[in-house]
């Protein structure tokens, strides 16, 4: 660990802040980078020399351009492009300064929209096309899953792929216009409750379920695999726990105090109906768990929303990672 030096790649966004303070919380030398200090995941050169410039070791790709439902209906060429381009550079660039590690960060996105559930890492690409509302942020993200494992045949790149399931906690995106589930309704059930709204409107059907991982989990699994793991096959990161949309909204309402009534807009899209993953791999090969259930991370991160962000916009990258829809 002595000779260990990591960049974190998007590290001033979400999930790169909890990742890169973690590592400076274990005492290592943690360099971060994103279009706030100069550095555009989508050039070349920005990467090669960011990664030289701090003779960097093991670099954590969480550079991305990520939202809801919402933003991928309204700008899936955006998202799509930006992975690619993101992605490709990162990847090429990791290979041309020799890097030791590459972690790669994948979505659960990805995986069919028939593929039975919860998600198998070897059931990746076996069961047809993602779910459309997101497909085209999954199969780019897809792309980078096979092209690091091109780069490791090819060049020998040390690269590995993780997927996480939904993320939330403190310093998520919130954002009407482009935050994922749980950010959204957060700042829409704590404005409701001190606004006396009666009446919260909610997209879909509310039967839709999903998985959550607690943010600074995820930032733990990520950097025990950077440190641990070196093998080609994908590894899910999930909590293990799936809820339904509904109730996923009724237990926020209920953190955030809001006695109002609930309605479901059922003309608004549910996305795919189960989304969960297998975290088989994950335990057996990297001996890593989560550790925070849904109601203590909902709590947090309710609390650091009400005493940091309440009426104003996240602070977040250009380049940021939000997790999945």
């Amino acid at each position: 660990m002595n000779n260990i030096r990591f960049g974190v790649l998007g590290g001033t966004g979400f999930l790169g802040g909890h990742v890169t303070e973690r590592l400076q919380t274990m005492g290592l030398p943690t360099f971060s980078a994103s279009r706030r200090t100069n550095v555009d995941a989508r050039k070349f050169a920005d990467v090669v020399g960011w990664i030289m410039e701090n003779d960097l070791t093991h670099v954590i790709n969480l550079a991305a351009e990520c939202g809801g439902i919402g933003l991928n209906q309204r700008a899936p060429a955006d998202l799509w492009l930006a992975s690619m381009q993101i992605n490709a550079t990162v990847l090429d660039a990791a290979r041309y300064c020799n890097l030791q590690k590459l972690t790669l960060i994948g979505t659960a996105c990805s995986y069919a929209a028939l593929a039975p559930t919860p998600f198998k890492e070897d059931d990746l690409m076996y069961f047809g096309f993602p779910e459309y509302t997101n497909s085209a942020y999954g199969v780019a993200k897809l792309a980078t899953y096979f092209g690091a494992r091109a780069y490791r045949d090819q060049y020998g790149l040390n690269s590995i792929y993780l997927v996480p399931v939904n993320l939330y906690g403190p310093y998520d995106h919130f954002n009407p216009d482009t935050s994922h589930v749980i950010a959204a309704l957060i700042e829409r059930f704590v404005q409701a409750e001190a606004d006396n709204t009666p009446v919260v409107v909610v997209w879909g059907t509310g039967k839709a379920t999903r998985e959550f991982l607690y943010a600074a989990d995820a930032a733990d699994g990520i950097i025990h695999a950077t440190m641990e793991y070196n093998d080609k096959e994908l590894v899910n990161l999930g909590s293990g726990s799936e809820v339904s949309i509904r109730d996923l909204t009724t237990l926020i309402a209920d953190l955030t105090g809001y006695k109002g009534e609930i309605v479901w807009d059922s003309s608004k899209p549910d996305g795919q109906m189960r989304r969960c993953l297998d975290t088989t791999r994950a335990t057996e090969r990297l001996g890593w768990t989560a550790q925070t259930d849904l109601r203590t991370g909902l709590a947090a991160t309710i609390d650091w929303y009400k005493n940091n962000k309440r009426g104003q916009n996240v602070r977040r990258s250009d380049l940021h990672y939000a997790g999945t829809v």
